[in-house]
C-alpha cells in the first residue's frame, strides 16, 4: 500500500509543477512523459528564442571582462527591436545561432542519420569566419584531417575551448527527454572541433536542453544533465563544485565566481589564454552558465544578468542559460519585456543561412517528432508520448593531460625565410600569421617545413586568408622531456607576404610554482 501511495503523490507532484505535462508508468523513475504538441512546440520555440535573446543581451560585453565580472552599477542595454537591429548591423554576432543552423540545415536536407563528413564539410566550407577550435578544425578538414581527428587535442590546440558548447543547442532541442540521444548527436558533431572538456561542454548543454522538457526545476535539470559526464573528468568536477558552492553561498553568486576563478581559471589548453586573463575554456564558461541558472531561480532577467556579468564569453553564456530557461518556461512564458527585443526579427534569415527563427521553430519541432518516434515514443495529432531516458555518462576522454605551460616568449617580429629556436621541455606552440604587404592583394599560402630535432615534423600551409588561416603556425606536444631544436623553412617565398611571429609557448611535464621561482636565490 505504501508503494501505491508514494506513486500517487509522485504523479500529483508532476501534475502540480508541470500542469501541461502528464506522466505515465511513474515509479521512482518516470518511464513515459506525455506532452501536448502545443506545449512541445512552445518549449522548442522558447529554447531558440531564449538563446537569441541571450546572445543579443550580452553582445557588447563579450570578452571585454576577462578575469573580472561586470559591476552592479553598470547597466547592460536592451530594448524593443534589439535583435533585429543587431541582425542588420552586426550579423556576425550570431555565430551561436548560425553555427547551430548549419547543422540543422544539413539534417533537414540529408536526413537525421547523415554521416559526420556532411556536417564537417558544411561548416568547413561555409562563408562565415571562425575562431579557436572551429577554425583549427576547419583548417584540419580542408587539409585532409577528418573528424574526429580534426577535433583531437593533439591536432587542435583549442579542443578544450567553448566552440561546440555554444553550438549544441540544436541537439538538445530535438531530443526532448532523451539526453542519451542528444549525446549520440554530440558525439558525432562535437568531435569535429572539440575533445575532452570542450566536447563535454556541448554534451552537457545538449543534456540540459533535453532535460528542460521534463522538469520546471532548474536544479533538477542541471543535476540530471551532469550525469551524462564521467565523474572522473575535470569538467564534471568543475560543475559539481559550482553546484556545491551554490548551496554553500546561496545568496552570493560573486563568491562562487571567486571560487571558480581560484580553482579553475589557469589555462593549459587554448594558447591565447596561456598566462593571460582571457579564458575561453569550456568548463569555466559552462560554470558561468550554471551560475546563471541556479542563482537566477527561473527569473529570466536575473538568469541573463548573472550569466552575462560573470564575464569572459559573456554573450554565449547568457545565450545558453536563456535558451535552457526558455525551454523550461516555453515561449509563451518568456516575459514580454524580453520578447519585445525579438520584434521584427523572427522572419529574418540569419546571415549565412536560409533560416529565420520562425523557420527553425518549425523544422526543429519536426525533427523532435521524428526523434520521439524513432526512440520508442508515440506521436499523435495533439499529443506526444516520450520514452524518457535515464542520463548515462558518455565515454571518458581528457585532453592536455601532463601538459603544463612553463614559459611564454613574446616575439613580435617578422620571420624571414627561416626561423629556428631551442627550448627545454615537452612541447611548444608557435603563434603568428601570414600577412599581406598590400591589403588589396590576392591571398597566398606559404608552405613551411617544420623540423623538430632535425626530423621533418610537418609541412604547414599558412594562408593569408582569414577564412582558411591556420590558427597557430605550428605546435607539438608529448615530446620527451629535455632539450629540443625547432626550425621553420619557407619553401615557396613571395615578396608580397611575410610571416609575423607573435609568441612562443613552452610546455613541461609538470606545473611550476611561480611564487617559488626566486626563493633562496
Amino acid at each position: 500500500m505504501k508503494k501505491y501511495i508514494t506513486n500517487f503523490y509522485a504523479i500529483l507532484f508532476v501534475a502540480l509543477i508541470i500542469p501541461s505535462i502528464s506522466a505515465t508508468s511513474v515509479d521512482k523513475n518516470i518511464k513515459v512523459l506525455k506532452l501536448s504538441t502545443k506545449v512541445l512546440k512552445d518549449k522548442i520555440k522558447g529554447g531558440w528564442a531564449g538563446q537569441t535573446i541571450g546572445v543579443s543581451f550580452g553582445s557588447y560585453t563579450e570578452f571585454r571582462y576577462n578575469g573580472t565580472y561586470i559591476q552592479d552599477n553598470q547597466i547592460i542595454p536592451y530594448q524593443e527591436g534589439y535583435v533585429k537591429r543587431l541582425m542588420e548591423e552586426w550579423p556576425d554576432l550570431f555565430d551561436d545561432i548560425y553555427m547551430d543552423l548549419t547543422f540543422v540545415e544539413v539534417m533537414e536536407k540529408e536526413g537525421l542519420d547523415v554521416p559526420v563528413d556532411a556536417f564537417a564539410d558544411a561548416f568547413a566550407t561555409a562563408s562565415y569566419s571562425l575562431w579557436h577550435a572551429n577554425q583549427a578544425a576547419r583548417y584540419n578538414i580542408l587539409n585532409g584531417i577528418k573528424a574526429p581527428e580534426s577535433g583531437h587535442w593533439l591536432n587542435n590546440p583549442h579542443s578544450d575551448d567553448i566552440d561546440y558548447q555554444i553550438e549544441a543547442d540544436f541537439a538538445g532541442l530535438m531530443t526532448p527527454g532523451m539526453p542519451n540521444t542528444a549525446s549520440q548527436i554530440s558525439d558525432k558533431v562535437g568531435h569535429i572541433m572539440n575533445y575532452g572538456d570542450g566536447w563535454y561542454g556541448g554534451v552537457f548543454m545538449g543534456a540540459m536542453y533535453s532535460m528542460a522538457f521534463t522538469s520546471n526545476d532548474v536544479s533538477i535539470v542541471v543535476n540530471k544533465a551532469l550525469k551524462t559526464i564521467p565523474q572522473n573528468t575535470l569538467f564534471y568536477k568543475c560543475i559539481a563544485d559550482v553546484i556545491h558552492w551554490h548551496k554553500q553561498f546561496p545568496r552570493d553568486w560573486k563568491q562562487t565566481w571567486f571560487e571558480i576563478q581560484k580553482k579553475y581559471a589557469a589555462e593549459n589548453g587554448c594558447p591565447e589564454g596561456i598566462f593571460t586573463p582571457f579564458n575561453i575554456d569550456a568548463k569555466v564558461n559552462s560554470a558561468y552558465v550554471v551560475m546563471g541558472l541556479l542563482y537566477g531561480k527561473r527569473d529570466f532577467a536575473k538568469t541573463l544578468e548573472i550569466a552575462t556579468r560573470t564575464g569572459q564569453d559573456s554573450d554565449c553564456n547568457p545565450s545558453s542559460a536563456a535558451g535552457i530557461l526558455g525551454t523550461i518556461l516555453g515561449y509563451d512564458k518568456i516575459p514580454d519585456y524580453w520578447k519585445k527585443g525579438l520584434k521584427g526579427s523572427e522572419d529574418l534569415d540569419f546571415k549565412y543561412t536560409s533560416m529565420s527563427l520562425n523557420k527553425v521553430y518549425e523544422i526543429s519541432y519536426k525533427h523532435a517528432l521524428q526523434i520521439i518516434s524513432s526512440n520508442g515514443g508515440k506521436v499523435n495529432a495533439d499529443e506526444v508520448a516520450i520514452a524518457l531516458q535515464k542520463p548515462k555518462p558518455v565515454k571518458y576522454e581528457q585532453g592536455f593531460e601532463g601538459v603544463h605551460p612553463i614559459l611564454k616568449t613574446i616575439l613580435n617580429k617578422n620571420m624571414g625565410l627561416t626561423y629556428d629556436f631551442d627550448f627545454e621541455g615537452t612541447g611548444f606552440v608557435l603563434r603568428g600569421s601570414n600577412d599581406k604587404h598590400d591589403s588589396k592583394a590576392a591571398d597566398y599560402s606559404f608552405k613551411v617545413k617544420v623540423y623538430i630535432d632535425g626530423r621533418l615534423h610537418e609541412t604547414a600551409v599558412l594562408s593569408s586568408s582569414f577564412k582558411t588561416r591556420r590558427h597557430e603556425l605550428t605546435w607539438k606536444y608529448q615530446l620527451p622531456e629535455g632539450k629540443h631544436h625547432v626550425k621553420l623553412e619557407v619553401t615557396n617565398p613571395d615578396s608580397g607576404y611575410h610571416i609575423r611571429l607573435w609568441d612562443c609557448i613552452i610546455y613541461g611535464n609538470k606545473p611550476v610554482n611561480g611564487l617559488n621561482a626566486h626563493t633562496n636565490k
